[in-house]
């Protein structure tokens, strides 16, 4: 899913398993951490041998393990076509460097091959030392592994959690999963809506109304995580009939909630818009997977947003 784009409600009924993994898959579990590397002295010419014995079309240049450019073939065509292949690769190396973390769920690396085109992202830590390389490849790689490794095992897990509404009788039976969200803890944002989803499932829900619920809560927690003072809590209320979702803060409170609702618009800083969010699209995917969403919001009591699914709705 682009980083611009809406999720409809046709598309979001399509979302398959493949990509409600890259919700639920890091960087670090399918990037490549034997990295080719090379110093910015070595020449066009090494690096063309390198590249050859090795089979790779790029490569990071580092300093001491610290990232300082990338290499491609397309630069080394270049070196070539100017009969520079004594020149060093820091002479073409692309210095403009787009990198992400390992802590990073593999949707934002698709999000930064949508929008930028790159074959690879380097992958760095705090202190931007590099620690691994991600292509598209690698993350096919990893989607394929997370397919086989965990089918057999949720269907066991699946299996017994779905008799649980069945086995109790009461006039009025629901669970409650209730998770508090710390601002600015990017590691484990989505952690929460990955619980959720899998106890959807577990339950006995459709892939389709896990995947849509699993949006919907997954964009919450990431607007507790950007835009509050002290992070808030994500409530769940399950029933054999709906879902009831609950989001809610204390402070700072939105100025102009119709606003807030249009696409594209958003109070993310420079900083967050760098880590690749805050696109102003989270209420509107929001809006576009559940069947009722309202928000209430004020600079004294903070916001709430409350969300519905109707499991008896034709279609769910």
């Amino acid at each position: 899913m682009s980083d611009q784009a809406t999720v409809s409600d046709k598309n979001a009924g399509m979302i398959t398993r493949v990509e409600e993994l890259g919700y639920e898959l890091k960087i670090g579990q399918v990037m490549t951490t034997k990295v080719v590397t090379l110093s910015p002295e070595t020449t066009i010419l090494e690096a063309l041998d390198v590249f050859k014995q090795h089979r790779i079309s790029g490569t990071p240049v580092t300093v001491e393990g610290e990232l300082v450019g990338i290499i491609s073939t397309e630069d080394l065509i270049r070196a070539l076509r100017d009969g520079r292949i004594d020149r060093s690769v820091s002479t073409y190396m692309t210095k403009d460097l787009i990198t992400v973390k390992a802590t990073d769920y593999i949707v934002e690396a698709l999000k930064v091959f949508a929008k930028t085109k790159v074959g690879r992202l380097p992958v760095v830590n705090e202190n931007n030392k590099l620690i691994g390389l991600i292509t598209k490849g690698d993350i096919t790689n990893g989607l394929l592994t997370a397919l086989q490794r965990d089918y057999q095992a949720e269907e066991i897990i699946r299996y017994r959690a779905s008799h649980l509404f069945e086995d109790i009788e009461s006039d009025r039976t629901s669970l409650i999963l209730r998770y508090r969200i710390i601002k600015d803890d990017f590691v484990h944002g989505g952690a929460a809506s990955n619980n959720i989803k899998r106890a959807l499932l577990r339950l006995g829900a459709n892939r389709q109304i896990a995947r849509k619920c699993g949006i919907a809560v997954y964009e919450s927690e990431m607007n507790l995580i950007i835009h509050t003072n002290n992070g808030g809590f994500l409530r769940v209320e399950i029933e054999p009939h709906k879902i009831t979702i609950e989001a809610y803060d204390d402070g700072p409170g939105i100025d102009d909630v119709e606003k807030a609702l249009t696409p594209g618009y958003s109070t993310a800083t420079e900083e967050i818009r760098d880590k690749g969010f805050g696109a102003g699209m989270g209420l509107v995917n929001i809006r576009s997977c559940v069947d009722e969403m309202s928000l209430k919001s004020s600079k004294e009591s903070g916001t709430n947003l409350f969300m519905t699914m109707y499991l008896d709705k034709p279609g769910n």
